[in-house]
């Protein structure tokens, strides 16, 4: 998720802890108002309710609420004195015009006691209020209607103002991505005002810089390294190859000097593959190209298909479907080249490869050990699991490379008694 996106998820949890305490809050603020607010009309009513009853020479008692909404009655001395003014919240009989017949509205009562002509009298006086379950629903769509307003502006101000203000990052960011450390070019100047993407361009630009410096002694000391190598193997190898044209050496010499000649060549192969896998590892790419990775495998099958005759292993291909990638040609050769070798140097007599193809894997299984292996080594530098001679133990090492630069899963797998490489390419 983006940064901008996860800042919105965030927003939009902690306003919605924010509206809710807030709507708690103003439901019970808005409820003590609304009372105060009936209490002094009640307070009002009362003055003038006892001002008209005083100014009446007979008081009658009125028992039930009517349509003034008030009762008075007749009371004792000793109860009229102890009595004080109170403020209560109660329900009466009444009925509206939607109502067929009188229902339980909730009301609020003012109680009183008043003295007139030397007796003492209760007023009852009910003002009705809006039913809390009704203000608690109105409030609740009110609040809802305040958060959606609340998160479509945080997204307005996201997309149209803040986009804006990350817009430098972003396309520092974009350059980083297609930023090769083989590239000569340093890394454009991404205008801005913001000093703290200042101080990320300048950040990065030195570490960029210290790793192109650390790259180029890197490379420069791997191919040196490899020169000077290849050099004095090539020599021994001549030398050797001079001595067997020699008539006079003896079947111990020769094969002492045949096991020599072995261990030159592995040394050999052993130099190449440390130095392409360097030259991987540094992600040194050289053009990138459409390849029909159908067409690369049968190529691979066809040059590998002396070793397959004389280890007697059959293959079999299985295309379901054209796989099509952009890649370095050189690296994709390797790549296959070096499943296909595993699957045919690990096989036995008499063994078999399977390979299936379609649009996004590439899966090839083989017959061989019959124990799994180690998925925690396989891919490992230098991992053997058998006794095969002209094995440098870097094949797979480097086929994991590989698909690392390309963001390729490759996965390991034993199955019916089959080894099984499938490389995943994933969606185009």
């Amino acid at each position: 998720m983006k940064l901008l996106n996860q800042s919105i998820k965030y927003l939009a949890i902690a306003l919605l802890f924010v509206v809710a305490l807030w709507a708690i809050a103003f439901y019970f603020s808005m409820l003590n108002q609304i009372k105060d607010s009936i209490d002094e009309e009640l307070e009002h009513q009362k003055r003038l309710i006892i001002r008209n009853t005083l100014s009446d020479a007979i008081i009658a008692t009125k028992p039930d609420f009517d349509e003034n909404l008030y009762t008075l009655e007749r009371i004792n001395k000793r109860a009229a004195i102890s009595a004080k003014d109170q403020y209560l919240d109660t329900e009466i009989l009444m009925q509206d015009a939607d109502d067929p017949i009188p229902e339980l509205e909730p009301v609020r009562m003012l109680v009183t006691v008043f003295r007139a002509n030397n007796s003492y009298y209760q007023l009852k006086i009910v003002n009705p209020i809006i039913e809390q379950n009704d203000l608690i629903k109105a409030l609740l769509w009110n609040v809802i209607g305040l958060y959606i307003i609340l998160i479509l502006s945080i997204i307005f101000i996201n997309n149209f103002i803040l986009k804006k203000l990350w817009q430098p990052f972003y396309t520092f960011l974009e350059q980083l991505k297609l930023y090769k450390i083989d590239d000569s070019k340093p890394l454009s100047e991404t205008k801005t005002n913001i000093q703290e993407f200042k101080d990320l361009q300048q950040t990065v630009d030195e570490m960029t810089q210290r790793s192109v410096n650390a790259y180029n002694r890197q490379k420069e000391f791997t191919e040196n390294a490899a020169h000077e190598l290849q050099t004095p193997i090539a020599i021994a190898r001549n030398k050797i190859e001079l001595l067997f044209e020699e008539n006079n050496l003896t079947e111990n010499q020769v094969q002492k000097l045949t096991e020599t000649y072995q261990v030159l060549q592995r040394l050999t192969k052993l130099n190449k593959s440390l130095l392409l896998l360097s030259k991987i590892e540094n992600i040194q790419i050289m053009e990138e190209l459409e390849i029909n990775f159908n067409e690369l495998v049968k190529q691979n099958i066809k040059e590998l298909e002396e070793i397959a005759l004389f280890k007697k292993v059959e293959i079999v291909v299985a295309e379901k479907d054209s796989l099509v990638r952009k890649m370095d040609k050189s690296y994709a050769q390797i790549l296959v080249a070096n499943l296909l070798k595993n699957a045919i140097y690990h096989n036995i007599e008499n063994g078999k490869i399977e390979i299936l193809i379609d649009t996004q894997q590439l899966s090839i299984s083989n017959t061989g050990n019959e124990e799994k292996l180690d998925n925690d080594k396989i891919f490992n530098r230098f991992q053997k699991y058998n006794s095969f001679s002209n094995s440098t133990g870097l094949g797979l090492a480097i086929v994991k490379a590989i698909a690392s630069i390309y963001r390729l899963e490759i996965n390991y797998y034993f199955q019916d008694k089959k080894h099984c490489f499938q490389l995943k390419f994933g969606k185009q």
